[in-house]
């Protein structure tokens, strides 16, 4: 078992958060672009020469450009994306959905730069890392993604601080900055005064906020989220879309979710379908289910007192 402070370079081929035996094959999300609806900004007006509105450029985090991911097994080729075309742009919340088969998880792993297009084109944040190689991808993956697993993927023997910490350990961060901003990242999502408890002292929805954390301490361009509600009850995955949706809304992060629940993707803005390998369906969402809403209406949990 890895010794606490000791980096390696396979922890950080795997991800920022995929220690303690993530599965990289079952990461990330792939996703989508929605296009809101933005106010018009006037351009200089000159002499002669009218007042046109004109709408500023939005900037795509990610970009796929026909894209394909080829298997071969034996002498048989899988073709698990079949050339999508896709972009997100920043600050955009978007849901992935598809059955086992559909490309999901290839279009989740290529976007998380845990795997390469065969053909096509992957740009993110502004770099082309299609041909990027592990190494590279590594770096990347440390510098510009924050991953959240369904199963939390925390360090067993390590407190919730120290398990935020770990991403900018391996980024190079040096010790005071680091206690100051995972201290930060445990308020932000309501941790403040859990900092010391290590994984067997906190509730599952507790593990995934340390998880959430984790994923914001590097200040990543993108954040993706593999079925983060697949092992929590009904309230306290309302728990976790409110800071999903608070953070997208108040600091503008750029959020890819996975999910197989149609009532989890209803609170993201933008809703694509895979199917064979392609997008089957994009879709806005209209009135996304705002959480914070629903935890007001909920009641109150109480738990259950020991009988004398």
């Amino acid at each position: 078992m890895m010794q606490h402070g000791q980096p390696t370079r396979a922890w950080k081929r795997r991800g920022a958060g995929s220690l303690a035996h993530a599965k990289e094959e079952a990461t990330m999300s792939t996703t989508f672009t929605s296009e809101p609806q933005i106010p018009m900004a006037p351009t200089v007006a000159r002499l002669g020469v009218p007042l046109i509105a004109q709408a500023p450029e939005l900037r795509p985090v990610i970009q796929l450009d026909h894209t394909h991911k080829t298997y071969t097994m034996g002498d048989v080729e899988v073709h698990a994306l079949r050339g999508i075309s896709l972009k997100i742009n920043k600050g955009e919340f978007v849901a992935i959905m598809g059955a086992s088969g559909s490309g999901k998880s290839t279009t989740m792993n290529i976007i998380g730069c845990l795997d390469r297009p065969t053909r096509g084109k992957y740009v993110l944040d502004g770099e082309d890392v299609s041909e990027m190689s592990k190494d590279e991808r590594a770096d990347i993956r440390c510098q510009k993604i924050g991953f959240v697993f369904q199963g939390f993927n925390l360090l067993s023997r390590t407190s919730a601080l120290e398990n935020v910490e770990l991403p900018m350990l391996y980024a190079g961060v040096d010790g005071p900055a680091r206690h100051e901003r995972a201290m930060d990242a445990l308020a932000s999502v309501g941790l403040t005064g859990r900092e010391q408890n290590h994984s067997n002292q906190l509730s599952g929805g507790q593990q995934q906020r340390v998880a959430v954390a984790r994923a914001l301490v590097n200040d990543p361009a993108l954040i993706l989220a593999d079925e983060p509600t697949g092992n929590l009850d009904s309230r306290t995955s309302v728990e976790v879309m409110e800071i999903f949706q608070r953070l997208n809304r108040e600091r503008g992060i750029t959020l890819v979710l996975v999910t197989h629940e149609p009532d989890i993707a209803s609170y993201a803005s933008r809703v694509i379908v895979f199917k064979d390998g392609k997008i089957k369906k994009d879709s806005t969402v209209a009135k996304p289910r705002v959480a914070a809403e629903e935890l007001r209406k909920m009641p109150a949990v109480v738990d259950d007192e020991d009988e004398d």
